[in-house]
């Protein structure tokens, strides 16, 4: 049974009753982050991408995994990190080609979240926002590599394709182009010719490679 906790937001004082999510371990137990009932919730002023993450241990089999951290989104347009106990910050000592865990993706956010625990599987760490903003989309960035999530209902653009790889190019950098509607015949050519990996998000949350330079990270890594 997923674990509860009355919070109260710091801001407007507005008491909500938050659930801990469940996420599936390799073994097929759900296993939720352990709330801490001692702490007061934090307000989220700044992302930073790895305060995201807690390493929730399975008490079926043992493993320990990685998965977001509990937040709340409170009415008041406040955002909180629910405290947790029992469970420590995410680690870059993470097996990179762990089983990957999809996240059902029902918002943006979902789609954020999907893509970045991929990234971590390949073995990419330091995964956070972008300090540039991407004309449309959210931008990643990790240790070498600029990523664009696209969580619109319509197809990639050529357009944002080719300004994710002048994003990389000074830098002579590997980038990586997620989206939720997949890509035109164009932007396959174009995104093969400039070596750019395009992944599709289906919406269990499982990123699939769509041309030959997903295909090949997706078997290597970085």
């Amino acid at each position: 049974m997923p674990e509860s906790l009355p919070v109260r937001c710091p801001v407007c004082r507005r008491e909500h009753v938050y659930t801990a999510p469940a996420y599936p371990c390799a073994c097929g137990v759900p296993v939720t982050p352990a709330l801490n009932p001692g702490a007061e919730p934090v307000v989220i002023a700044h992302l930073a991408w790895d305060d995201h993450w807690v390493t929730v241990h399975c008490p079926a089999c043992g493993r320990r995994d990685d998965w977001p951290h509990p937040e709340l989104g409170c009415p008041c347009g406040t955002a909180l990190r629910v405290p947790v106990t029992g469970s420590t910050a995410a680690a870059d000592g993470t097996d990179p080609r762990a089983a990957f865990r999809p996240v059902t993706i029902r918002s943006a956010r979902d789609a954020v979240t999907a893509a970045a625990l991929h990234l971590r599987r390949l073995g990419y760490r330091d995964i956070r926002r972008a300090d540039q903003r991407p004309t449309s989309g959210i931008g990643l960035a990790a240790r070498g590599l600029p990523a664009q999530v696209d969580p619109t209902t319509g197809p990639a653009s050529l357009r944002d394709v080719e300004r994710l790889w002048l994003t990389a190019m000074p830098e002579s950098a590997q980038c990586v182009y997620f989206s939720l509607c997949g890509y035109a015949d164009d932007v396959r050519d174009r995104a093969d010719t400039l070596d750019i990996p395009l992944f599709v998000l289906d919406p269990t949350g499982t990123p699939q490679p769509v041309n030959a330079p997903a295909a090949r990270l997706d078997g290597r890594g970085p």
